[in-house]
């Protein structure tokens, strides 16, 4: 996943687009960088890694020499970005939240045409880079939006610093989203409301599906009007977003309220001595849930911040496990000698909940339950890079999948309906390798529901494999 922050100013916007990038490191934790646009200095541009410490320390000396009215920040999980690229329509700066699954493809088109690519991602072609040729290859910036939109399979949203203007383009069905927000002599566009609280602004208005803008400190106006069909993320309200933040006008916490509330309502365990949430998205799920079940919230694990980062942040596993494991510290005051049930937004591949596990079972609990905010993930995420599983096999339910069939090619809808034997046969597997007293997974009718949303304007492909390109 990642985000982008960008504001243009009647003064000095460096301040906000440093605070406001910053505002999305949640998103990110492998590459950040920060692009000003000034009469007097042009573009500057600083990019850092995040690998080995945090976005505030690493552009602090930055943004000492940098001025400006205009600019754009992002912090990715990929590629290093943004980009400014000199071409025929003029000097730009860009940056995305994508991920383009015919990255190869449209890469040895432009090759055998003669262009050059001049970045890199990890050894391979900077989908930045190449979503900035696309743009590059109509007449306006409008047209070369829409170029990307009519291009990629996948997803793309991004923000374009043209000078003293910012052009947003959100992804065509809207898997990612885009705001607007606004204060006195200035507007910034940001992928997390949560990012424009603090600076001053308010939200002014939520970007459509494949809608472009262009933003100016006094006013923005519609470039290309919002395609009707939208596919948002549903994961966006379960995991990544940030508790304050809103997509579409429905709150992250609300959301995570619904779904614990929803879980509560169709559970049967009745001697529970607390509720709990894995740290940090599973509090909120846990909240609707202890509050519906009027069960004490109490904090079993507490999760060491000062130094820890999350904890995908690694690219090898191994160390991505040690650092969850690391991170939360449990307290055997809490659980030694009770039955607590725990709140967590998803099970991917099952590694970080077994040692969640483990540790509780060292610190003397009864009894484990685990509710799961969301679907089992079945199909690997084709749009934002949710999963970082380089296999399906990765997954928990794919490798359960497979003990139960002996193979890994067969008919996934039958793991997808929660009243079916092959699906309560599939988290019978994964509650027993997880070493769980008991194992449930919201239903995704209830999901829809808390999120608030028509089923239809919601991607929910990693759950049923509905969703397309």
């Amino acid at each position: 996943m990642s985000g982008f922050f960008g504001a243009v100013t009647d003064s000095d916007c460096v301040n906000d687009v440093f605070y406001g990038t910053d505002y999305h490191s949640h998103l990110g934790t492998k590459r950040a960088g920060m692009s000003i646009y000034s009469t007097k200095k042009g573009y500057q541009r600083a990019i850092h890694s995040l690998e080995n410490g945090y976005f505030r320390n690493k552009f602090e000396d930055d943004i000492v020499d940098f001025c400006g009215e205009s600019g754009i920040g992002c912090i990715s999980d990929t590629e290093a970005q943004p980009l400014v690229i000199y071409s025929h329509l003029g000097r730009f700066a860009i940056a995305t939240v994508a991920k383009i699954n015919n990255i190869d493809e449209l890469a040895d088109r432009f090759l055998r045409e003669g262009k050059t690519f001049t970045e890199t991602s990890q050894g391979g072609v900077n989908p930045t880079e190449l979503i900035g040729m696309l743009i590059c290859e109509k007449h306006s910036f409008k047209e070369g939006i829409e170029n990307v939109y009519n291009s990629i399979k996948g997803s793309c949203s991004m923000i374009v610093l043209n000078k003293d203007e910012i052009i947003a383009g959100r992804d065509k069905l809207g898997r990612t989203p885009i705001v607007i927000g606004r204060r006195e002599g200035a507007y910034c566009v940001a992928s997390e409301t949560s990012s424009m609280l603090n600076l001053g602004y308010r939200v002014e208005r939520y970007l459509g599906p494949g809608e472009i803008v262009s933003i100016r400190n006094n006013g923005y106006s519609v470039m290309r009007e919002a395609n009707k069909e939208m596919q948002i993320c549903s994961f966006l309200w379960v995991y990544y977003g940030y508790p304050p933040s809103c997509y579409e006008g429905i709150n992250v916490d609300s959301c995570r309220y619904n779904c614990g509330r929803k879980l509560a309502e169709n559970d049967d365990v009745d001697n529970a001595d607390f509720v709990a949430g894995i740290p940090d998205s599973g509090v909120g799920h846990a909240m609707g849930y202890s509050a519906t079940k009027h069960l004490p919230l109490m904090r079993p694990y507490a999760k060491y911040t000062p130094t820890w980062p999350r904890s995908f942040m690694p690219q090898n596993q191994a160390q991505r496990e040690l650092v969850a494991k690391m991170k939360l510290i449990p307290n055997s005051d809490v659980i030694n000698g009770k039955i607590g049930i725990f709140l967590d937004d998803s099970i991917v591949r099952g590694t970080q909940l077994r040692d969640n596990v483990k540790d509780l079972v060292d610190s003397g609990i009864k009894e484990v339950h685990m509710r799961i905010a969301c679907p089992p993930l079945i199909f690997p995420c084709e749009f934002l890079n949710f999963s970082r599983s380089r296999s399906s096999l990765e997954l928990a339910t794919r490798k359960a999948i497979l003990k139960l069939e002996g193979k890994e090619d067969t008919d996934f809808s039958k793991y997808t309906d929660p009243d079916s034997k092959e699906y309560n046969d599939m988290v019978e597997v994964i509650r027993k390798d997880l070493n769980l007293t008991s194992l449930k997974f919201q239903r995704l009718e209830d999901l829809v529901d808390a999120i608030g949303l028509p089923k239809e304007q919601l991607c929910t492909h990693c759950w049923d494999g509905s969703s397309r390109f």
